[in-house]
Parts: C-alpha cells; sequence; structure tokens
C-alpha cells in the first residue's frame, strides 16, 4: 500500500523553505512545462512546421543581406548560410526562452491570483517551450550540414556547456523582466524590440571576426551572448569557425552575476505580484 504524505505549502517562511517548496512542487513544473508546450503549437495551421519555416526564412533574408548586400564574409572554410543557421539555433533558444519567461506571470495570472505555489515555477517550466524550439532548429542545422557536406567538429562534447550557459543567461535577464513586466504593462511592447536589436548587436549572421583588433572590441565582448554564439559555433563546425577564449570569461561572471542579482529581485518583488494582477 502506497504512503501518502500530505504537504501544506503557505507564503511566507524562511528562503530555505522557499526552495524547499520549489522541489516538493516539480510535478507542477512538469505539468506547466506540458502546457505551456501544448499551447504554444495548439490551433496553429502549420504546428510545429512553423518552428522550421521560422529559422531558414530568417537564415535565407540574412545570408542575402549580410552576404550579398553587405558583402561580408564568412569564417574561412564555413559555407556562410551554415554559419548563419548555427548562430540562429542558438539566438532562438535565448531569444524565445527570454521573451517567455519575461511574460510567464502575466500568463499565469489566473493562478497567481488564486493558490500559493513557489511562482519561480512559472519562469522555469517557460524555457521548456524554447528548447524545443532549439531541438527543432538544431535538427535543421544537422539536415544543412550533410547538404553542405561540413562534418561536424569532435569539440561538440562541449555543446551543452554552452546550453546551459544560454539557459542562465536568459534566465537572469528573463527573471528580471518578469517581475518588471507585472509592474509595468509597456515593457511586454518593450521585450520584443530588445530581441529584435539584439539579434543584429550579436554575431548572429556575421562572425566575430568583422571586429577582431578593432578599438570596441573589448567592449564587445561584454556582451555575453558573444561569447555564447560563437562557442556554440565552435562547437559544432570546429576550429574553422572564429572563438576568443577569452569572451568566455565576461560570458560567464557577467551571466552568473545577473542571474543572482535577478534572482534577488524576483523574490523581493514575488509578494506584490498579486497586488498588480
Amino acid at each position: 500500500m502506497a504512503i501518502q504524505h500530505t504537504i501544506t505549502i503557505k507564503a511566507g517562511g524562511s528562503e530555505k523553505d522557499y526552495w524547499k517548496d520549489l522541489w516538493l512542487n516539480r510535478q507542477l513544473l512538469w505539468i506547466l512545462s506540458k502546457r505551456d508546450i501544448s499551447v504554444r503549437y495548439k490551433q496553429t495551421l502549420l504546428g510545429v512546421a512553423w518552428s522550421v519555416l521560422r529559422p531558414l526564412a530568417t537564415m535565407i533574408v540574412m545570408v542575402f543581406v549580410f552576404s550579398y548586400v553587405a558583402k561580408l564574409k564568412s569564417d574561412p572554410g564555413v559555407p556562410y548560410p551554415l554559419m548563419v543557421l548555427c548562430g540562429i539555433t542558438i539566438w532562438t533558444f535565448f531569444s524565445n526562452t527570454f521573451q517567455q519567461i519575461s511574460n510567464s506571470i502575466l500568463l499565469n495570472s489566473n493562478l497567481v491570483s488564486k493558490v500559493y505555489f513557489p511562482r519561480l515555477l512559472m519562469p522555469l517550466s517557460s524555457v521548456a517551450v524554447g528548447f524545443v524550439d532549439f531541438l527543432v532548429t538544431f535538427g535543421i542545422f544537422l539536415v544543412m550540414t550533410i547538404f553542405f557536406k561540413h562534418p561536424i567538429s569532435w569539440t561538440i562534447v562541449f555543446l551543452p556547456c554552452f546550453i546551459l550557459l544560454t539557459f542562465i543567461t536568459s534566465l537572469g535577464f528573463g527573471l528580471f523582466f518578469a517581475a518588471l513586466n507585472v509592474r509595468f504593462r509597456d515593457i511586454g511592447q518593450l521585450i520584443p524590440f530588445l530581441v529584435q536589436v539584439g539579434m543584429y548587436l550579436c554575431p548572429v549572421a556575421y562572425s566575430s571576426r568583422e571586429v577582431n583588433n578593432t578599438w570596441y572590441e573589448k567592449y564587445y565582448n561584454l556582451n555575453p551572448l558573444v561569447g555564447i554564439i560563437d562557442g556554440f559555433r565552435w562547437c559544432l563546425l570546429g576550429d574553422k569557425a572564429y572563438f576568443n577564449p577569452q569572451s568566455l570569461y565576461s560570458t560567464a561572471i557577467i551571466s552568473f552575476v545577473i542571474l543572482i542579482l535577478s534572482l534577488i529581485y524576483f523574490r523581493k518583488k514575488e509578494n506584490t505580484f498579486v497586488d498588480h494582477i
């Protein structure tokens, strides 16, 4: 006979109790994640096909604009479409996850106003949607490597490290905007704009080799996405792809600092969410 445990969840308490509640509600995290994925593709005309068409269309446009119009060059030995699609793959994971996390509290406002549970579950569950889109785009990239006859490098063994860094970075930025979005609703209009601008500030459609040995390179490397995107390319395309290992220092430090500060801010504002929804 199975032993049943009764768990009482209440607001307040110590920080230790909060993280304990978060662990005890891991099943709710799984339920919310499945629901978010289902909502993402439910009642859509093409369903998952959108996750295939969107990165391909983006790749075609960027290759035309940056390669044929702007005359930028790919890393030596790397086909330009493959370089761009590689950047789009990891950028898609970051941008989709960041946007889903930023809107997670408002999208779950009916739950927030009815029952208590660790609110951090909602941003964490939002990661599932971004990760599914990432897997689809990654699958497209693998097919494209076969088309361009460009084998995957052995450095792919380091890929989980950069995926983890992307998760940490998107969660750090997302938690801050999620808490801010509850208080100021116009932040939700700002987020898509930031994503669009950020896509061009990051080496998604061009190589960081273009800014190598320039006066602003040190400032450019302060962008945590630079080290992530370049490192992701290096993992898949090998040493032919430009990658400055020193950029990882600023990436790791800035990403972790942002995550810690955002967690503190999110926890501080968490109890006020009901008042503003």
